[in-house]
């Protein structure tokens, strides 16, 4: 990915420090070197590396250590270590600590969940949605990559997935149908990517040429039986099961053949838990995980 943007860093900060910070400034704390740890307090996968370190620099201090991004760390284990004033620490502390609990917890989630689904089918995607709270895409698009998946769409500009909130005003799929050669040539190098609800529209938009298909709230017995019936009719088309998977169901999903598993499960947890030291710098000196 690309480096966050300035503006976006500038935001972030400014949301929690839109003038100065009140409380370094009254106690005028001596401007010695100091060091600011972060670690976790669970195992975690590591996650928000970019954005926190742009925060630190934006707050005039310097990275001097992290772990990767996407290595899974043990409790207690260093996630970033930087240096700098106490004054420059503190301005970036919480908003970092906020960054990176975030983003371990996406990231944590998604490595869980797509463990699970590739303990049986391991060439399985998870592919996460854009159901975000606005104005986090940047952040959770990287922790989802750190995870080991990918986004399922960035946005409506890049793919054509057709919902039946849009069919509604074609006829319902015998009208997506009869429009398909259409909107194939239209639709350019994209394929066009139907929603469906049961095996009947599913095989019906195979035979017609469509090129994709994405099941919404089947279960597994279901989507396996429609997944089979696609297959006989088109080998080859994109096949993605939609709602309501979990890292619990995630192996049942995977199991019934499908291509991808699209879901916003992994945003729908707390943070991981990391504790944070402030200490001048000849202390806390533990390097981090080999």
């Amino acid at each position: 990915m690309l480096a966050p943007d300035p503006a976006t860093i500038e935001r972030i900060l400014r949301e929690d420090v839109p003038s100065i910070d009140l409380t370094t400034t009254v106690l005028g704390l001596p401007s010695v070197p100091a060091q600011m740890t972060f670690r976790v307090r669970s195992p975690s996968v590591v996650a928000g590396l970019p954005l926190a370190t742009g925060l630190l620099a934006r707050c005039g201090a310097t990275v001097t250590a992290t772990a990767a991004t996407g290595t899974r760390l043990d409790a207690d284990a260093v996630v970033l270590r930087a240096e700098g004033t106490p004054a420059q620490l503190h301005l970036a502390w919480k908003v970092c600590a906020g960054v990176l609990e975030a983003a371990c917890g996406i990231a944590t989630r998604t490595a869980e969940l797509l463990a699970a689904a590739r303990t049986v089918a391991p060439m399985v995607e998870v592919l996460a949605t854009r159901k975000l709270v606005p104005g986090t895409k940047e952040l959770a698009v990287e922790a989802v990559l750190a995870g080991g998946a990918l986004p399922h769409r960035l946005g409506l500009s890049e793919t054509v997935l057709v919902f039946e909130q849009h069919t509604v005003f074609l006829g319902g799929i015998d009208g997506l149908i009869a429009r398909l050669p259409q909107l194939t040539t239209r639709a350019g190098s994209k394929p066009v990517v139907v929603e469906v609800s049961g095996e009947g529209e599913a095989v019906a938009l195979a035979r017609a040429g469509v090129g994709g298909l994405q099941f919404d709230k089947l279960d597994p017995p279901a989507l396996a039986a429609a997944v089979a019936a696609v297959r006989q009719v088109a080998p080859h088309v994109r096949l993605l099961a939609a709602g309501g998977i979990t890292a619990a169901n995630a192996a049942d999903y995977a199991a019934t053949g499908v291509d991808g598993l699209v879901t916003s499960w992994m945003y729908g947890g707390p943070g991981v838990d990391i504790g944070v030291r402030i200490t001048p710098s000849a202390s806390d000196q533990g390097g981090l995980p080999g």
